[in-house]
C-alpha cells in the first residue's frame, strides 16, 4: 500500500497480523475464532521478523495487547522477547471473527457458497457475508474507544485479518483492500486533536 506522511502525532498505533498457521503447501482454508491453531515454522519466522523490526525502532512500546487466540499470542510473545516489553493482556475485540458455515472450509468451497462479490464486499468494505458472525458495531466501538483514550506513546495490537480491518473502518480510512497479510502490520497516527491518519498498511518487515 502507498505510505502517507505521518504528521506530528501524540500517539502511534500498530495493528499487527499474526504469522502463518498453514505451510505454503497446505490448502488455504477460512480459519476463524473457533479454530485455535498455533503458528507453523514459517509463522514463527514471521513473528521473529516482526520482533526484530520493532526492537530496532527508536521508540518505546507503551502497550502490547493481543487477541486471545494462540497464533496471535505466539506472535505477540516473539515481539515481547525481542523488545523486552511483556504482553499487557488480551482483548476479545481483537479476536478473529467466526466464519459460520464456512469455518474450516477450503477457499474454493467458500467462494462457491457465497460468491466473488460477497468476498469483495468483505475485503473492500468490511461487509460480512451471510451467516458469518462478526459483531461489526461492537468492534468499531472498541476501536473508537481506543482512539479516544488520548495520551502519548506507541501501542501494538496483535490480531487477525478479519479483526484488523475494523480499525480502518472505525477511523473512516477505507482502502482498496482492508486485508492484512500474515506477518504484516499497519500504522495509524493520532494527533493531539484526536484525528486519525493512516501512515501505512499491509507492510511486512
Amino acid at each position: 500500500m502507498a505510505i502517507r506522511r505521518r504528521p506530528d502525532a501524540m500517539r502511534r498505533l500498530f495493528i499487527i497480523r499474526h504469522g502463518n498457521t498453514f505451510a505454503s503447501s497446505a490448502q488455504a482454508c477460512r480459519i476463524g475464532s473457533r479454530t485455535d491453531l498455533p503458528l507453523v515454522e514459517s509463522g514463527h519466522a514471521q513473528a521473529q521478523r516482526l520482533g526484530a523490526w520493532f526492537a530496532a525502532q527508536d521508540f518505546a512500546i507503551t502497550r502490547l495487547l493481543t487477541s486471545p487466540l494462540l497464533r496471535a499470542r505466539q506472535t505477540a510473545q516473539a515481539i515481547a522477547d525481542a523488545t523486552g516489553h511483556a504482553p499487557d493482556g488480551t482483548g476479545d475485540w481483537l479476536g478473529e471473527i467466526d466464519h459460520g458455515p464456512d469455518e474450516g472450509r477450503p477457499e474454493a468451497q467458500v467462494l462457491a457458497r457465497i460468491g466473488a462479490q460477497a468476498i469483495a464486499d468483505w475485503d473492500e468494505r468490511g461487509i460480512a457475508p451471510a451467516d458469518w458472525i462478526v459483531d461489526a458495531e461492537a468492534r468499531i466501538a472498541a476501536w473508537r474507544a481506543c482512539f479516544a483514550e488520548g495520551g502519548e506513546g506507541v501501542d501494538l495490537f496483535v490480531t487477525s485479518n478479519g479483526a484488523a480491518r475494523f480499525a480502518l473502518l472505525a477511523a473512516g480510512l477505507p482502502l482498496e483492500s482492508l486485508k492484512l497479510r500474515t506477518g504484516a502490520f499497519g500504522e495509524l497516527a493520532l494527533d493531539a486533536d484526536g484525528r486519525v491518519t493512516l501512515v501505512r498498511w499491509d507492510v511486512r518487515p
